[in-house]
């Protein structure tokens, strides 16, 4: 890196890239909530389920995110893990209507937070309780005490109420994400 390069970075003038894994379980919305995130002119009209993963890419104040969006089907949540170690930050989705599967949702977010990769490491985990806009949505609080959130304590973590359609919500969530991986990642500088 040159010096002007290092004298651009340490002024925040250059654009830092960072990695962010966005989870949940199929059919939450997670491809969608990336979607939004895209300049107008890229996003896509019709989302498919994801089949493995995708990689998409957007900006939120001079931070380039790469969003790794896994598959939430259960045969490809195996992979989730074997993208923890490079990422900076997790946004979790769930789909606030979908009551069933919360007991799931807690389960894989369990799994999440004992990985070794996970574990050890603060790492903000952005989750984003979407689909406000259905009829028999739970709140953001009662999802919150579903998963037991509060017994979280090494890792700064969010909860936003959202409709990944409409983009309700959303904003909220990446501002937050973006100041704590600047936080953590200008720690380490």
């Amino acid at each position: 890196m040159g010096l002007f390069q290092k004298l651009a970075y340490f002024l925040g003038v250059k654009r830092k890239e960072v990695n962010v894994l966005v989870v949940g379980l199929n059919n939450s919305g997670k491809s969608t909530v990336v979607n939004r995130f895209k300049n107008e002119e890229e996003r896509v009209t019709q989302i498919v389920p994801t089949v493995g993963f995708t990689i998409e890419r957007f900006q939120n104040q001079n931070l380039a995110f790469t969003a790794f969006d896994m598959s939430g089907h259960g045969r490809y949540r195996d992979l989730w893990e074997h993208y923890y170690k490079d990422c900076h930050g997790i946004i979790f989705v769930i789909d606030s209507g979908d009551r069933l599967r919360l007991v799931v949702v807690k389960e894989e977010l369990d799994l999440l937070l004992q990985h070794p990769d996970v574990c050890n490491k603060k790492i903000p985990i952005l989750f984003f309780a979407n689909k406000m806009d259905c009829k028999d949505a739970l709140s953001s609080v009662k999802i919150a005490a579903a998963l037991g959130l509060d017994k979280i304590m090494d890792k700064p973590w969010h909860i936003s109420a959202s409709n990944a359609l409409s983009g309700e919500g959303l904003n909220e969530g990446v501002e937050w994400l973006t100041q704590q991986i600047r936080e953590i990642v200008m720690a380490k500088n």
